[in-house]
């Protein structure tokens, strides 16, 4: 499919923004979601960008250091959606999201708490780019989160089980949106202090 590159800003009236933020980070050996960058939460960042958009709703799933990461959602003008199954991994996460969002939502955008290079200019132009099946970002030669889905594919996410995301539900049907800064992310010590390093010459 070729990649598609949207020219104007996409509408998100209609849309519901999910931030994955339940996971314990065990690599990085502490809770990404509130790992803060130039004095901001990278949970608060998310928000931030969501909110830019306009949309519907903001929802923030929690999990791991629930009550932390809930309580800077709440104070940034998030809603908190519980992953009581968090532990399963990412596809409880997108079924506690699917279940916390508006029933008057047309579509879901699906955010990554680490994906620290994006920005709204990057969300924008996925959800202008979204087609019937919904549209993804398209960097390392794949197709992944940030992501939207359509209503109509909802149901396909609450079949998701296990440690696993939406990707094979993405492959070959949704709008590929060239993204290169979707593959910057924390996930190691080492990765944070270059991150750290990074925002301080900045």
């Amino acid at each position: 499919m070729r990649p598609i590159i949207a020219q104007r800003p996409g509408r998100a009236g209609d849309v519901a923004v999910l931030v994955l933020a339940a996971g314990a980070s065990r690599r990085l050996g502490r809770p990404k979601q509130l790992v803060r960058i130039g004095g901001e939460a990278l949970v608060a960042r998310a928000i931030r960008l969501a909110r830019s958009l306009g949309p519907l709703w903001v929802g923030v799933v929690v999990g791991a250091q629930a009550a932390r990461t809930a309580a800077l959602a709440r104070t940034h003008g998030a809603s908190v959606v519980p992953a009581l199954r968090w532990r399963e991994g990412l596809s409880a996460s997108l079924r506690a999201g699917v279940r916390g969002a508006p029933r008057s939502a047309r579509r879901l955008l699906v955010m990554a708490v680490d994906q620290w290079g994006i920005d709204s200019v990057d969300l924008g132009r996925l959800l202008a780019a979204a087609g019937p099946d919904g549209a993804a970002a398209a960097y390392a030669g794949r197709l992944g989160v940030p992501a939207v889905f359509p209503r109509r594919r909802f149901a396909e996410l609450l079949t998701l089980r296990g440690d696993v995301g939406a990707r094979a539900l993405l492959a070959g049907r949704a709008t590929p949106v060239p993204m290169p800064r979707a593959a910057l992310d924390l996930d190691t010590p080492e990765e944070l202090a270059a991150l750290r390093t990074r925002a301080r010459r900045a």
